[in-house]
């Protein structure tokens, strides 16, 4: 007989209610497949996540806490003892036990610091301070440092013997420094192996590429391409080594800025969202965005009604309007996620409102006459009728210029504004371009209306 798989949330579950050891509990969770461990944190309820964390030791809920989304983990801890989160915290990576307490209240925070040591609360103030989008808001503490007049036996000896001290160098470098950390240069692992044991570090380090802590993610991702590293070192303008920003962070720092502009877009605002949360917090969350939607759909929708008597004369005018607006939405949307991108990476900000829409403005004239013929000739070949295919093809080419236009700057208008572009930009392309579109078809419609019917 094939044989069965036991649910790994059914088995956690169990352990659970069962009130098992935590020792035991920790040798359940460690025998579970990652894939499989992952996916049952997430069908597990809130209280069952939490009690699960509490239960097993604190490196393993910080294996946890590691996999699920900062804004999640978050909610979990604040409603935890202070103690607690703090014991977990200590078992995670300085860059991620900030990103982790950045997204909690200041009271919360303030409560779980004063369960950590006076060094460990040092560090996460200096790097809760920094932006979240910069090179200091993505560096870690991390990384192995040694003075340069360190012999390389003693370094190979030092880190051979203090394994336990390593355990988050995930980048196999050796960071030589000087007085009051002054970064002198770099060295790999592999290095050290083949060097003279007796010669000085300073002398055989390499010359290290270095960023400052305001280097944005535009600058950062450039230089990851420019440079095949594992990662940088941050310095200040002093030259002292103050951290390491990790290629694999900011491929990650994309990523999570990407989902989020994608939920937000989406309607999904307050944070990220997962089926585990409360119903009322999820409804309430995509409630906010789709109410607002009601009023701004109606709003396009009246433009119809001033054009009705020329809607009913026309009837196959009804055929082309989703088409125009959808068509011009898609063109709009594109020139969206281009700005959003921008700057999230920094490479557009408010100022470049003109140079932006400029850009925005050639694209959307040659795409806007494509797709202007390509309809209009599907409307002559359905109907035979030249002026029709004229009103919808150039009501589709100058909505489609419109949206891009539309579509490329608003993000960078709402962002001068304080409003979050990527929850904003949408709702706001959409109305304006079902409005212009429905206004375009049957204003130009009603200008040639006798030669229509």
């Amino acid at each position: 007989m094939p044989e069965i798989k036991t649910d790994a949330r059914d088995l956690i579950r169990s352990a659970l209610e069962s009130g098992v050891a935590a020792g035991d509990l920790d040798t359940l969770v460690e025998s579970l497949d990652s894939a499989d461990l992952l996916h049952a944190m997430f069908r597990l309820d809130p209280d069952e996540q939490r009690q699960l964390l509490s239960s097993v030791s604190a490196e393993r809920a910080a294996n946890l806490i590691e996999d699920l989304p900062d804004t999640h983990a978050a909610e979990l801890l604040e409603e935890m003892t202070a103690q607690e989160s703090a014991t977990i915290l200590e078992e995670l990576s300085s860059d991620h036990r900030v990103d982790i307490l950045s997204e909690l209240d200041r009271e919360d925070t303030e409560a779980i610091l004063q369960h950590l040591d006076d060094e460990d609360v040092q560090e996460i103030r200096d790097l809760i301070a920094y932006p979240p989008d910069v090179a200091g808001g993505l560096m870690m503490t991390e990384f192995a440092t040694y003075h340069k007049t360190a012999t390389v036996r003693e370094v190979v000896d030092d880190i051979t013997g203090h394994d336990g001290d390593y355990e988050f160098l995930t980048v196999h470098y050796v960071y030589v420094v000087g007085r009051r950390q002054t970064l002198v240069g770099v060295l790999r692992l592999r290095d050290l192996v083949f060097a003279n044991p007796d010669a000085k570090i300073g002398t055989i380090a390499k010359t290290a590429k270095t960023v400052s802590p305001a280097t944005s993610l535009l600058e950062l991702d450039q230089f990851f391409a420019d440079y095949d590293i594992a990662a940088v070192p941050v310095v200040n303008d002093k030259q002292q080594l103050l951290g390491i920003v990790r290629r694999r962070s900011l491929l990650e720092a994309l990523a999570e800025k990407s989902e989020s502009d994608s939920l937000k877009a989406a309607g999904i605002v307050g944070g990220d969202e997962l089926r585990s949360m409360p119903v009322w917090v999820r409804s309430r969350r995509r409630l906010s965005w789709l109410s607002v939607n009601i009023g701004l759909n109606i709003i396009a929708a009246s433009v119809i009604a001033v054009y009705e008597d020329t809607l009913s004369a026309v009837i196959a005018l009804a055929v082309f309007l989703p088409i125009v607006s959808d068509m011009s939405g898609c063109s709009g949307n594109q020139a969206v996620a281009v700005s959003m991108r921008e700057l999230t990476l920094g490479a557009a900000e408010p100022k470049d409102v003109a140079r932006v829409w400029g850009k925005e403005l050639a694209v959307g004239l040659i795409n806007g006459l494509a797709l202007g013929v390509l309809l209009g000739l599907a409307a002559w070949v359905w109907k035979g009728n030249a002026i029709l295919s004229m009103v919808v093809g150039v009501a589709l080419a100058l909505n489609t210029v419109l949206a891009v236009s539309i579509g490329g700057t608003v993000p960078l208008i709402l962002k001068r504004l304080k409003v979050d572009p990527a929850v904003a930009s949408g709702p706001l392309l959409t109305t304006i371009t079902d409005m212009c579109g429905f206004f375009l078809v049957l204003s130009l419609a009603s200008m040639v209306l006798p030669r229509l019917i």
